[in-house]
């Protein structure tokens, strides 16, 4: 009677929004622990030009801390009674360190070349136009980029094969791969309008956002490319 009442109690509405928040705080407090040594610096840098590879190299942490938020947040059962976000959080971190790193830095490293190149067109002998497909390619590599950084955290794939099926998926999920430029330039004008510890402070939500909008791409993957779900 007793196990009866406590996952009735664990599985009501008003429970699920609690645990909900509760593991949103969480893994916010954990993902910002993580970031902090990129962090720190990056808010102590100057907003100028010349410091975007630096921006680059603060932001390297971000990556294993984000790929752990997703990782709780895919697996964490919002039920009062099984909290254990901390313990998931720490343990997609440990599975995911070298691969997020993998995905994540290389990202870092293009779209950094890419912004210097916009920003410094005449400067590189490139016409104004060149706007445009720079553009292009920054948000095709952002988005790709995240596609693959969500699939590295919640499966246990080769990078290549990572790679191949966030490209794929591009494609194949166009809803999610438009959520995710959305995402991607919401976040970018929060910066920009606020500042970075804005965007910061909503990293937990931002991984929820990721997680949920990309259920069609984790899904279609689990059911054709897994025959168990990648923990």
């Amino acid at each position: 009677m007793s196990t009866a009442t406590r996952r009735e109690f664990g599985a009501g509405p008003l429970s699920r929004v609690a645990a909900l928040v509760y593991t949103l705080l969480v893994v916010e407090v954990l993902l910002l622990v993580c970031a902090a040594p990129g962090l720190v610096a990056l808010f102590a840098l100057e907003r100028h030009v010349s410091n975007l590879p630096l921006v680059a190299v603060c932001a390297v942490p971000l990556g294993p801390a984000l790929s752990a938020a997703l990782y709780t947040l895919h697996h964490q059962r919002l039920d009062l009674t099984e909290l254990h976000p901390a313990r998931l959080f720490w343990r997609g971190y440990r599975l995911n360190l070298v691969g997020s790193l993998l995905v994540w830095v290389p990202m870092l490293m293009w779209l950094a070349l890419l912004a210097i190149n916009l920003v410094n067109l005449t400067a590189v002998g490139l016409p104004r136009w060149w706007v445009a497909p720079l553009m292009l390619v920054a948000a095709g590599v952002a988005v790709v980029g995240v596609n693959a950084l969500v699939i590295t955290s919640l499966f246990a794939f080769r990078l290549r094969d990572v790679l191949r099926l966030a490209g794929y998926f591009v494609l194949r999920t166009p809803a999610v791969a438009v959520g995710t430029a959305l995402l991607l330039v919401a976040a970018v004008v929060l910066t920009l309008v606020t500042s970075e510890a804005a965007l910061a402070a909503l990293g937990s939500v931002l991984a929820l956002a990721l997680v949920r909008g990309g259920e069609p791409m984790t899904t279609a993957i689990r059911q054709e490319f897994t025959r168990t779900d990648g923990d």
